[in-house]
């Protein structure tokens, strides 16, 4: 054959070959994201999470994050969507992942956040449709052929609407929870509970809630994800509620002056005669002239500045108990011998006369054996030392001060405490959970307090436990057990997550504190503790967790509980059983604080403790201190 016609016909070859690889490599970079997701720029979500976003040692452990969470949640929108429109939970291949990936990161890095953040946290296999997930689901008809109709019809009726709403949002996730526990039993393995979680929260955003998944209520309730309200309505809606919540407070603490003015007069016409008579009495001599002003049905006395500073040698050193919430704390003596804990609230700390008059009304009309009893209350104007112009709370002294210094002793301290019994932490976690019932049941309205902690734990001359500062309880005056509130109090490390993040108050809030409080208890350990660089490095609730998922929830308790046979070690086991239970991130997986002292007292079984879902975990250490 002729030469040159051999070399032509192998430079065709060369030519077609290159072609071919070049058209398929076009081809192949040509794939695109099927959804939008512009939606990143235009969502209000919290990117602050990612600022100083660093990688850690693992992608495991890089994927837990506040920072990969909010981020998966965000992703959820583009999955919901695509949901809706192509009947699938995941994408078709990994190529139509990777190139939504890449948008993704694109619209991250135009908000300024660090360009690592998608390879950083995500796989894009994770987000590639395949038969080993839940309960073999891959699309739409799957998930209406395996889930009950009866469960999935509730779930469209109570997700369907506007869940900006809490109790609607309440309702849906509790729903939620239902259609995803069936679907993990169903699957038969446990494994895969994280998938049908993540599914049933896709379904609701892409199919069911008729306002989307870009939807504010659909983001904070069902994605779980920190946003900030939007839109000149929502805006005048709050500032029409500010302005008629301001006019009722006003009128309020109007009447409030108009009554205090009043006894306070009936007290400066009877002033004069009182402190005759005391003097005919006493014989001259210099006991204080206590005040007759007392709240009706309450006992409570309004004392006098200068009786404070004779009961507490004019608040000396000596009698300098140490901080409590609110404010600094003395000792003091009355004249009829009864010792008291005079408090006097930090103004910086409280929110003014507003809370005080609420933690007096509510204090003085509560009666039960394990809440520290308020005796009176003082408020010192300008006509004295500027040094001592407040207000100040008396209550009756407990003499073995809080739970945390038993816990927790400072080693330094010459007056190192014995560490508790385990009969004496038994008996302490059954008096807050029968103070939590009498404050959730046993008065009218419901009082929650929302900053149950160690310190707030006060013990007497029995070691026997009562609740402390009331500063920021609050009374359910609408019944309604889930309310927003604009401020969010309480102590990090104890607070509920749906209380934390989103103001959600419920009971189970006080349940959930209650909960950390037990595992304190029962295990020796503190419910948050801080590295060098303040940044949170421990979690007592993931802790126990961890030990209960891999089976060895024996290594969570103290050493130094003494075991004195099975069945007290059973006993202990119990109790930290519930407490775990109590402190579930998911609201409505907790027991009410009635049913959870029933499982202490061995009333009632305690139940086994579902999953719980990922992307709540430690999403608390967002928020910090509140107090």
């Amino acid at each position: 054959m002729n030469p040159i016609l051999i070399l032509l016909m192998l430079f065709f070859l060369i030519t077609v070959t290159e072609t071919s690889n070049s058209t398929t490599k076009t081809t192949s970079n040509s794939t695109t994201c099927p959804v939008s997701l512009n939606y990143v720029q235009t969502v209000l979500w919290n990117s602050s999470l990612c600022h100083n976003f660093k990688p850690l040692q693992s992608k495991t452990e890089t994927q837990q994050t506040l920072c990969c969470q909010a981020l998966l949640s965000l992703f959820g929108i583009a999955l919901a969507e695509y949901l809706n429109k192509n009947s699938l939970f995941h994408f078709h291949n990994i190529p139509i992942s990777e190139a939504c990936l890449h948008n993704y990161q694109t619209s991250l890095t135009s908000l300024s956040l660090p360009n690592n953040l998608v390879s950083s946290c995500f796989d894009p296999s994770q987000f590639v449709s395949t038969p080993n997930t839940c309960a073999q689901i891959q699309t739409k008809q799957d998930w209406l052929n395996k889930v009950d109709s009866k469960d999935l019809n509730v779930l469209d009726t109570v997700c369907e609407p506007d869940l900006t709403d809490p109790h609607r949002c309440q309702v849906c996730q509790n729903q939620g929870t239902k259609v995803q526990q069936m679907l993990t039993q169903i699957d038969g393995n446990s494994s895969h509970s994280q998938d049908c979680f993540y599914f049933t929260i896709l379904y609701i955003a892409g199919i069911v809630n008729k306002l989307g998944p870009e939807s504010e209520g659909v983001l904070a309730c069902i994605l779980i994800l920190l946003v900030n309200t939007k839109g000149d309505d929502s805006k005048k809606k709050h500032h029409h509620a500010l302005v008629i919540g301001l006019v009722v407070a006003s009128i309020v603490f109007v009447c409030f002056l108009i009554g205090l003015l009043y006894f306070w007069y009936i007290w400066w016409v009877k002033k004069g005669k009182n402190e005759n008579l005391l003097s005919d009495n006493s014989g001259g001599s210099h006991v204080p002239s206590f005040s007759l002003r007392v709240r009706p049905k309450s006992g409570l006395i309004w004392f006098e500045f200068k009786d404070l500073v004779k009961v507490t040698d004019n608040f000396s050193a000596e009698n300098f108990i140490g901080r409590g919430g609110f404010g600094s704390v003395y000792k003091g003596v009355l004249p009829d011998g009864t010792v008291v804990a005079v408090k006097k609230i930090e103004e910086s700390d409280y929110q003014g006369d507003v809370e005080f008059y609420r933690e007096v009304g509510i204090v003085s009309s509560l009666k039960h054996r394990n809440l520290v009893p308020l005796r009176g209350c003082c408020v010192v104007g300008e006509d004295v030392n500027p040094e001592f112009i407040g207000k100040y709370l008396v209550y009756e002294y407990m003499p073995n001060g809080n739970l945390k210094d038993h816990l927790f002793p400072d080693t330094e301290n010459q007056n190192v405490k014995q560490p508790l019994t385990w009969s004496q932490r038994k008996n302490i976690i059954l008096d807050v959970a029968n103070a939590l019932v009498y404050l959730h049941y046993g008065v009218k309205p419901p009082v929650y307090h929302r900053d149950i902690k160690a310190t707030n734990i006060l013990l007497d001359a029995g070691m026997r436990a009562r609740v402390a500062d009331f500063g920021l309880a609050k009374q359910d005056y609408s019944q309604n057990m889930s309310q927003l509130n604009t401020r969010v109090a309480g102590t990090r490390g104890y607070l509920a997550p749906e209380y934390a993040l989103y103001g959600q108050l419920t009971e189970k809030s006080d349940v959930y504190s209650f909960g950390v409080v037990v595992l304190e208890i029962m295990c020796g350990k503190k419910a948050l503790q801080l590295s060098s660089s303040g940044e949170p490095n421990f979690l007592i609730t993931d802790w126990v967790w961890s030990l209960m998922k891999s089976g060895k929830m024996d290594k969570a308790l103290d050493v130094s509980i003494s075991m004195d046979g099975n069945s007290t070690k059973s006993i202990m086991e119990r109790f930290l059983v519930v407490g775990i239970l109590c402190c579930h991130v998911v609201v409505a997986l907790r027991p009410t604080i009635l049913d959870a002292l029933k499982m202490l007292e061995g009333d009632i079984e305690v139940p086994s403790i579902p999953d719980r879902p990922m992307n709540l975990r430690n999403r608390m250490f967002a928020i910090g201190d509140s107090a």
